[in-house]
């Protein structure tokens, strides 16, 4: 993947897993080149009441700031944010976050979809949106909403992925600007 290939600058990157995801991110985050240009948010199913700080974990294996959302927090560039476990994350229009609290959306809050509708409406084509590995449909129509709104797409090969229903689900919806290995994602946050 070549800078020329991607569709415009971003300022938003949103990043959606469930099941499988997690060694994904590890492997991620670390190969980060800093400083980021553009802020990067993380919507990833986690069972709530976990006692494990997320963003703690992020922080050990990377220079970047990460944090876990909390509501009004503003979004700003160069961080990495954590969606909190069993809510939904909103971004306002003043680009700040807003935590609700909805039923859940394919089995999930947060729901992946939810996030990648809510930054698409705000940023269009200036993010990126990439699906990994899960269980299940989460995902897969907010990644096609991104992909309306001209916002660059990218879903985990299936191949590479340790459940692999989330990004087949997606792949049978639209074809994505790209299909990658982890490797490949890293690559083209890399060029973002």
């Amino acid at each position: 993947m070549e800078k020329s290939d991607l569709k415009s600058k971003i300022e938003l990157l949103v990043i959606g897993g469930s099941a499988g995801s997690f060694n994904v991110l590890l492997a991620l985050i670390p190969k980060l080149k800093t400083p980021i240009n553009f802020a990067i948010i993380v919507v990833l199913h986690r069972k709530s009441g976990s006692t494990t700080s997320i963003s703690e974990v992020f922080n050990l294996k990377t220079e970047i700031n990460v944090f876990e959302c909390e509501d009004k927090d503003p979004i700003i560039a160069g961080n990495i944010y954590f969606a909190p476990a069993d809510y939904h994350l909103l971004i306002e229009n003043d680009h700040t976050f807003s935590l609700d609290y909805s039923e859940k959306m394919n089995y999930s809050r947060p729901s992946i979809d939810v996030t990648f509708k809510v930054a698409a409406d705000l940023y269009g084509d200036k993010m990126a949106a990439i699906l990994l590995s899960g269980a299940n449909s989460d995902g897969a129509e907010g990644l096609l909403y991104v992909n309306q709104k001209n916002g660059t797409t990218i879903v985990q090969d299936p191949v590479s992925s340790e459940i692999d229903t989330m990004p087949k689900e997606a792949l049978k919806l639209f074809k994505p600007d790209f299909i990658a290995n982890v490797d490949e994602i890293i690559a083209a946050i890399n060029n973002f």
